[in-house]
């Protein structure tokens, strides 16, 4: 519609211009009240373009800010769940690293606990959605500055320290596997010697970083706080 107005007008100052029963000023004056026509209608042509480009995009910011609230209320369960996890791994490998001499592990409690000590636990995140948005170069559309910035620092910053202390726990626990797989022997067709390799200094040595995971807790918990803060101004954002 706005082009077709331009071009009307525009045919419009060439007929005048070029018409010689105007006099000059006749023509300068019509020139002027056309080109501020003209001027006008671009103007509210990028106007109504870019009231519609805006709208759209915080729709977009809408639809994506919507999805990364169930993305993060996921993860947060899974958060949960895994520093239960690690609080259990805490209590097994503080069990036996604070074990005497000569006394010899439960084999109750090695039983109660068997799932913490063979298993590894780390976050797998949900932020596909993220890295999606991100990558598009829209992270910038959202307007509410704080919001912005707290998602930028929980999947910048908050999330890869929390994997990179997992990481390391990880490793550890990973020797603590290595050294029951290579030493362990069946001493019956029932028994092993189970009981003697977790006695060992080298098992002890192990168990005595993995009886302590506070790193790892307490990323968990900056995580989780993070995360409930965004969910909290995303409600804000759309109540």
């Amino acid at each position: 519609m706005a082009e077709d107005e331009i071009a009307k007008h525009s045919r419009k100052i060439y007929k005048t211009w070029f018409n010689k029963e105007l006099t000059i000023w006749h023509k300068i004056s019509e020139f002027l009240i056309e080109i501020t026509i003209i001027v006008f209608a671009v103007t509210i042509s990028i106007w109504f373009h870019n009231m519609s480009e805006h709208k759209h995009q915080q729709e977009e910011v809408k639809q994506f800010l919507s999805g990364l609230k169930a993305d993060l209320e996921q993860d947060i369960r899974e958060m949960e769940n895994d520093k239960e996890s690690y609080q259990k791994q805490s209590v097994i490998f503080t069990y036996l690293s604070r074990l005497k001499l000569n006394q010899k592990p439960n084999r109750d409690t090695l039983n109660a606990y068997s799932n913490w000590l063979t298993n590894t636990t780390a976050l797998n995140p949900n932020d596909g959605r993220f890295q999606g948005f991100k990558s598009s170069g829209k992270i910038g559309t959202i307007e509410n500055d704080s919001l912005q910035n707290d998602i930028m620092d929980l999947y910048e910053e908050n999330i890869p320290a929390l994997l990179h202390s997992t990481d390391g726990y990880i490793r550890i626990k990973t020797m603590f596997f290595d050294l029951i797989a290579k030493n362990t022997k069946r001493l019956t067709d029932s028994t092993d010697n189970m009981i003697d390799i977790i006695k060992s200094d080298e098992s002890v040595n192990l168990c005595r970083p993995l009886s302590s995971p506070a790193q790892v807790l307490e990323r968990y918990d900056l995580c989780i706080q993070l995360m409930k803060r965004i969910i909290a101004r995303i409600d804000q954002e759309y109540s």
